[in-house]
């Protein structure tokens, strides 16, 4: 009998739902790297995708989970060989591609980043994308010219997985952090990360002035609608603004007046189909940069069994920092 492994799969019949199966070798799909996966986690848009809240699954049946972290068990490609340690975040897993929620996944090899030194597939994964989301943010203020010393950096969504991993990374590197939230009783939590101040998200979350009193050097911004249009009229002169998430809403309800009259960069992040050269000096600035005692402070584990009932819990802001899912490790 050919060997079986175990997978949280979505199908659709004729409603979006999920369940586990066993499944072949066939079953998993192809690849030229087979990998055996250790660690996945569970992200904002993992719960999406778990409950069928919005169309994250465009192809079914399809095994979801946006990220993993394995051991590869055998490679057709040079680039790879059995026992290398390797990770993958975005490409479409989850959407088009088969995911991380499998005790084996076959992978094309340009899909592929070698986990850093001294990480392990436990801590990649208490990264995972969000914090890769995260360090791609802090690039993108960085490549806007924002630096430690130049003014307060705002974190939007911050008690969440990229939120926190922000607040981790700015404030090691020497930013002073604020950090917005509607849990107050986060707010000691963020603290120990790192934020200097934490505000309630409610001041940022109701319609307000284009243009608002300059305060931030630059911003981290995780919610959309209306929070990033304050973010933005409060952004000071030559500012950046880093978008990458939607918590809030799609929608931008502000003008063009912060662009044109304080010069105010907006710079959208994209974390799914960024190009590899730009993920690996993202991992390998993770590596170096996070402080791996607060990333082990801001993660927890949640069994593989219990990813179904998650999802609710990640959309419903039940879930703080970040989540690993250990599969088969």
């Amino acid at each position: 009998m050919a060997d079986s492994y175990r997978a949280l799969v979505a199908r659709k019949d004729p409603e979006h739902r999920v369940e586990f199966a066993a499944l072949t070798e066939e079953e998993l799909g192809s690849g030229a790297v087979t990998v055996a996966v250790e660690y996945s986690t569970l992200n904002y848009k993992d719960g999406l995708a778990i409950t069928g809240a919005s169309p994250i699954v465009r192809e079914y049946p399809l095994i979801l989970g946006i990220d993993l972290a394995g051991t590869v068990v055998a490679s057709e490609d040079p680039a790879f060989a059995a026992g290398d340690r390797v990770l993958v975040n975005g490409y479409g897993l989850s959407e088009t591609r088969n995911g991380g929620y499998t005790e084996r996944a076959r992978l094309d090899p340009g899909l592929l980043v070698p986990v850093p030194e001294g990480l392990g597939t436990r801590r990649a994964m208490a990264i995972g994308t969000a914090g890769y989301t995260a360090m791609l943010c802090v690039l993108a203020l960085e490549d806007g010219g924002v630096k430690p010393g130049d003014g307060e950096v705002l974190v939007t969504g911050a008690a969440g997985g990229v939120g926190t991993v922000a607040i981790s990374l700015l404030a090691g590197l020497g930013y002073t952090v604020v950090a917005s939230t509607g849990r107050s009783a986060e707010a000691a939590f963020l603290g120990e990360l790192g934020a200097a101040e934490v505000v309630d998200r409610a001041a940022l979350a109701e319609r307000g002035k284009p243009l608002q009193r300059e305060r931030w050097a630059g911003v981290v911004d995780c919610v959309g609608s209306q929070t990033l249009a304050n973010a933005l009229a409060q952004t000071r002169y030559d500012g950046t603004v880093a978008a990458c998430g939607l918590a809030q809403g799609p929608d931008l309800p502000g003008t063009v007046m912060p662009f044109i009259l304080r010069n105010v960069r907006l710079q959208g992040v994209d974390s799914v189909q960024a190009p590899m050269t730009r993920r690996r000096v993202a991992w390998e600035r993770l590596a170096k940069d996070l402080d791996l005692d607060r990333l082990d402070a801001l993660t927890t584990e949640l069994p593989f069994d219990e990813l179904p009932a998650a999802g609710p819990r990640i959309l419903a802001g039940e879930i703080r920092g970040r989540c690993v899912v250990p599969i088969s490790a």
